[in-house]
């Protein structure tokens, strides 16, 4: 069982990767001169919700492998690959899924901060 405390610093890393990622997303918005999607942040948020709700149900299991360095590291690259990609191939779209998906992933991640403060 980690204590309140490490619980508080991984939601903070993972505040700070997801910021890094959304400026990169929105970045790329900017570079392809792409206008914002809303279908699309829709889509990315929708995305967002159904993710969280699923490792929810599996929280100590995702929690094991999200705490590796390796893995946050590994999906940060993953995310700067995902906006190269946005920006010379669909850059509307993808670009603005992924800012949906961050933006939602920002407000669980201060909902869940909120929530522990709290207790």
């Amino acid at each position: 069982m980690i204590d309140s405390g490490t619980a508080a610093m991984s939601l903070i890393t993972d505040g700070v990767l997801a910021v890094i990622a959304l400026a990169a997303f929105v970045g790329g918005l900017a570079v392809a001169s792409a206008p914002l999607s809303l279908p699309f942040v829709a889509a990315g948020v929708l995305g967002t919700l159904v993710f969280e709700a699923i490792a929810f149900s599996h929280s100590d299991l995702v929690r094991q492998y999200w705490e590796r360095p390796a893995v946050q590291l590994g999906t940060l690259a993953g995310a700067f690959v995902i906006v190269g990609i946005g920006i010379a191939v669909a850059p509307s779209r993808l670009l603005s899924a992924g800012i949906g998906a961050l933006v939602a992933y920002l407000l669980v991640l201060s909902v869940v901060l909120v929530t522990a403060a709290r207790s």
